[in-house]
């Protein structure tokens, strides 16, 4: 069955007003939000801004939650819940909207600055699912932090402004390619080739052992107080330089560096600042590390998410160790990431009948994992079936997709770490051009339906 293109639901100026204006404050936030640290800072900033308070906070002064309260809590600076306390009791179940705040990227090594032949370079480690020769021949930026042994933090963001420098990893001429040129796509760039170019010119000190090294140094103490022992201690991540922009002649589409999953993890929060007093106890989860498999203290895998419905629980006065789990159980959940777009170019790998495309809204994926749904959620049949009802009752425009050809490969989200839980969960978000590329693409209207679906999802 083919869906019809939500452009059509657009045609007024009015209409397309709100596809335009939603779609520009989402690439602002995405030029200037790069890695999962910078979206968890905006995303507690306008939190606050909105009236939602901390829930620290209410423990510590003792207070208790009523419908309609708006709270939050931010874990290592990298994830976030948020909430709006609905008329229910919360054991009865939440609305849950859950997303990922990393994108595939170079991380700086823990011991990364050498001198090569009069060159100064950065040695990485690349993070998540990435084809590697995409990453050479174009403008990066430096974005992270550094921590030194004293607490204090530096943060850093270089590469973005018209007056910073850029830097980059190179490629080998054409010239001289010809082995190279008839490498495996996997093995034309090797992992340790990934090596940041970042300064030529050499100290005066002909004593120097690494003269070029012993500039580059001097230039970061000066300017950002950072020593080399310093990077023992950073999280500094290469990611592309330069803003997110409107793609093709009409204006319909976005290009930009971490569209998965921040193309979902930006409407999942709006849609929380749209809701006011909801039956159900709406939730924002938006986590880290999903990319590498949600490990850690800061990924789906932790506890993070539990303890905090724990203290919610406490907070509305209801009792915590079968309450939390009855909440969890009762609890609809949308796993809010991205799926593929079919690309003309590509035909090969989709099923036209079950691909995701441009223009045609929101996209349910029913199961993700690989070949025979390896490592797949798959949403049960009644849960679907509730979720057209749904939509269609909000005019929601919405597609159905997997993820490519059943032995074309797969991939997979956070849903299943949510269905663990015992609760209703289905993958849902925006169809994706160049997925996990360094420059990605998507449709502004699909963002825009999945705005207006999470928050006809959140006060169902």
């Amino acid at each position: 069955m083919e869906r019809k293109n939500a452009w059509e639901k657009y045609q007024d100026e009015s209409g397309k007003k709100k596809v335009f204006d939603f779609a520009e404050e989402y690439r602002q936030f995405l030029s200037e939000n790069k890695t999962e640290r910078e979206c968890c800072s905006y995303f507690e900033q306008k939190a606050k801004d909105h009236g939602f308070q901390n829930i620290e906070d209410l423990i510590s002064e003792g207070k208790t939650l009523k419908p309609g309260d708006k709270v939050y809590l931010v874990d290592k600076k990298k994830q976030m819940a948020s909430f709006v306390i609905g008329k229910k009791p919360i054991s009865e179940g939440m609305r849950i909207l859950g997303a990922h705040m990393d994108s595939p990227r170079i991380d700086l090594k823990q011991n990364p600055l050498y001198e090569d032949t009069d060159m100064a370079l950065f040695d990485t480690h690349y993070y998540g699912g990435v084809k590697k020769y995409q990453w050479v021949a174009l403008p990066l930026a430096l974005h992270g932090v550094v921590v030194k042994k004293d607490g204090t933090v530096v943060d850093v963001n270089i590469g973005e402004k018209e007056s910073d420098p850029v830097f980059g990893i190179s490629d080998l001429l054409i010239h001289l390619a010809g082995e190279q040129m008839e490498k495996k796509a996997s093995k034309v760039i090797d992992g340790e080739d990934l090596n940041v170019l970042i300064g030529s010119i050499p100290v005066e000190n002909k004593e120097e052992k690494e003269r070029v090294k012993a500039n580059v140094l001097s230039i970061i103490k000066e300017q950002y107080q950072i020593e080399e022992e310093d990077f023992l201690s950073a999280e500094i991540e290469v990611v592309p330089a330069g803003a997110a922009r409107d793609y093709g002649f009409d204006r319909s589409m976005i290009m930009g560096y971490g569209h998965d999953d921040r193309v979902c993890s930006y409407p999942s929060f709006e849609a929380m600042l749209a809701v006011d007093v909801p039956e159900y106890t709406s939730a924002c989860l938006l986590v880290d590390k999903e990319e590498i498999g949600s490990v850690g203290a800061t990924g789906m895998h932790s506890r993070f998410f539990e303890n905090t419905v724990a203290e919610l629980l406490a907070l509305t006065g209801e009792e915590v160790s079968l309450k939390l789990r009855r909440a969890l159980k009762n609890s609809k959940a949308l796993s809010s990431d991205v799926s593929a777009a079919f690309d003309p170019n590509y035909p090969s790998v989709s099923e036209k009948k079950n691909s995701a495309y441009f223009g045609r809204g929101m996209v349910f994926n029913k199961y993700t994992g690989s070949r025979g749904k390896s490592g797949s959620n798959d949403a049960g049949a009644e849960y679907v079936g509730w979720l057209r009802q749904v939509m269609d009752e909000s005019n929601v425009y919405f597609q159905t997709s997997e993820l490519g050809k059943v032995d074309a490969g797969g991939g997979g989200t956070i849903a299943y770490i949510l269905g663990n839980l015992d609760m209703e969960v289905i993958d849902s978000g925006v169809a994706v051009l160049n997925m996990h590329a360094p420059w990605e693409i998507i449709s502004k209207v699909d963002l825009y339906e999945a705005y207006l679906g999470y928050v006809a999802f959140l006060n169902k």
